[in-house]
C-alpha cells in the first residue's frame, strides 16, 4: 500500500507507517471547487483590470491587487486540499493559508532587513532566510494538526507556500504599480501574470518538499530536525537562491558571449552598458531557461521524494 496515496497514522500508532484506508473523496473530489476558484476569479480579475483601463479609477487598483495575487495560490490549496488532504479538514488549511503566509513574510522582512547586505552571496542569505521564516510558520501552526507523513506534509507545507507567496506578490504588484509618472497599471498586470504562473514552483514547491521531509520525520506530536529534514532546508535554500539569482546570471552570460571589449570594462567596472537588441533577447531567453531549470530541478525532487514514498512499504 502506497504510503503517499494513503493516511497517516494518528499519534498513537508506533508503526511509522500508514496502515488505514485512505480517506473517501467520493464527495469532495467531483466538486472541483478549486476549478470553480479559479475561473470565477479569473473572470472577476480580467474584468477588474478592464474596468479600470477604461475607466482610469484608482480606487479599483487593490482589487486588482488583492484578486491577482491570490488566484493562483489560493486555487492550488484547494485543488491540494481537496485531492490529498481533506481529512485535515478546511480550518486548518486555511490557517496554513493565511497566518502561516503572514508569519513567514513578516520573519523573512525583518531577518532581511537586519541580516542582508548587497554581496556575492545575497541571494542564498534570501534563500535561507525565507525557507526559515516558512518553516518556523509551517511549525508553528502545524504543531497541533495530528497527522505526519510525506503527503500531509507536502500538502500543509505547499500550504503555507501559497500563503507566502499570495501576500509577497501582493507586495511586489504594489511596487510594480508605482512609478515616477505616476500608477502603472501595465506594470501592475505584467506582475501580477507572471508571478501568478511561477508560483506552483516557486515557494509552493520548496515549502511542500521541506514540509513533506519534516512530516515524514515527526514522531508523535514533536517535530524532530533530523539529517534528513536539514538537507532539505539547505537544498530548497539553494533552489530558492539559484532561482532568484537566475536573473543576475543571465546578464552575466550576455555580457561574456556578446559583448565588445567597451562594454566588458563598463560591466566590470559595475556599469550595464546599453544593450543591443540581440542582447535583450539572449538575456530573456537565458533568463527563462534558468527558471526553467530551477522548476524542473524542483518537481524531479519532488518526484523522487513521492517515489521513493511509494516503494518504501515494499522493502519492509
Amino acid at each position: 500500500m502506497s504510503g503517499y496515496g494513503t493516511t497517516p497514522p494518528s499519534y498513537g500508532n508506533p508503526s511509522g507507517r500508514p496502515n488505514v484506508p485512505p480517506p473517501r473523496r467520493g464527495t469532495a473530489a467531483p466538486t472541483r471547487y478549486w476549478l470553480k476558484i479559479l475561473l470565477t476569479g479569473l473572470a472577476l480579475w480580467v474584468a477588474t483590470v478592464a474596468v479600470t483601463f477604461a475607466t482610469s479609477n484608482s480606487n479599483l487598483v487593490p482589487t486588482v491587487v488583492l484578486l491577482g495575487s491570490f488566484l493562483v495560490p489560493a486555487t492550488f490549496t484547494v485543488w491540494a486540499y481537496e485531492r490529498f488532504a481533506s481529512d485535515v479538514g478546511p480550518g486548518r488549511i486555511l490557517a496554513c493559508f493565511g497566518v502561516g503566509g503572514i508569519i513567514g513574510v513578516l520573519g523573512a522582512s525583518v531577518l532581511e532587513a537586519y541580516l542582508l547586505s548587497p554581496s556575492v552571496w545575497m541571494y542564498l542569505g534570501v534563500g535561507l532566510i525565507e525557507e526559515a521564516a516558512k518553516l518556523f510558520a509551517l511549525v508553528l501552526v502545524a504543531r497541533n494538526i495530528p497527522v505526519r507523513g510525506l503527503r500531509h506534509g507536502l500538502v500543509l507545507g505547499a500550504t503555507v507556500g501559497a500563503g507566502f507567496a499570495a501576500f509577497e506578490s501582493a507586495g511586489y504588484a504594489f511596487n510594480a504599480v508605482l512609478t515616477i509618472h505616476g500608477l502603472s497599471l501595465k506594470n501592475l498586470v505584467e506582475t501580477e501574470v507572471l508571478r501568478g504562473l511561477l508560483a506552483p514552483v516557486g515557494h509552493i514547491l520548496w515549502t511542500g518538499i521541506l514540509g513533506g521531509v519534516l512530516f515524514r520525520e515527526r514522531r508523535g506530536p514533536h517535530f524532530r530536525l533530523t539529517a534528513p529534514v536539514l538537507l532539505t532546508y539547505l537544498g530548497v535554500s539553494l533552489l530558492h537562491a539559484l532561482w532568484d539569482s537566475t536573473s543576475g546570471i543571465a546578464v552575466w552570460l550576455v555580457v561574456r558571449t556578446t559583448s565588445t571589449d567597451l562594454q566588458e570594462q563598463l560591466f566590470a567596472n559595475g556599469y550595464l552598458p546599453h544593450p543591443t537588441q540581440q542582447q535583450v533577447h539572449l538575456y530573456t531567453l537565458y533568463d527563462v531557461l534558468g527558471l526553467v531549470v530551477v522548476s524542473l530541478l524542483g518537481l524531479g525532487w519532488l518526484r523522487l521524494l513521492v517515489r521513493r514514498e511509494e516503494r518504501a512499504p515494499l522493502a519492509t
